[in-house]
């Protein structure tokens, strides 16, 4: 990640009303979890991994979702917008939270750099 991550790789949001985000790089895979909530609040801790995760892309990179409480359509966009920019593979993203595939179905129907592994 950068400079201010742990050791393990976590780069923990700011807590303001309540929202968080923390977000580790996966171990034995290319790819980050992501935990808490990814808003407008969070957002750009959400956008600077996924930068990262672009910059070492190769084939197929992961995002695993299971501890994420919500994402918006914001953070939905990022993804997305991270997904089209890559210029090889996919990113496939491991059990998100249900908004999530509804926002990617709704708005980027036919995004094949992106593929969602359900629960």
């Amino acid at each position: 990640m950068d400079a201010a991550d742990d050791e393990d790789g976590r780069v923990p949001a700011p807590r303001f009303g309540g929202a968080a985000l923390e977000i580790r790089s996966l171990s034995g895979r290319p790819g980050i979890r992501a935990a808490g909530e990814i808003n407008v609040i969070t957002r750009s801790s959400w956008e600077q991994a996924l930068k990262k995760v672009a910059s070492t892309h190769g084939d197929v990179s992961h995002v695993e979702l299971s501890g994420l409480m919500s994402i918006d359509v914001g953070g939905a966009a990022v993804l997305a917008v991270t997904a089209q920019r890559l210029t090889t593979g996919r990113i496939v993203v491991h059990r998100p939270p249900p908004e999530l595939t509804r926002i990617l179905d709704l708005f980027w129907p036919d995004l094949a750099a992106i593929e969602v592994a359900e629960r």
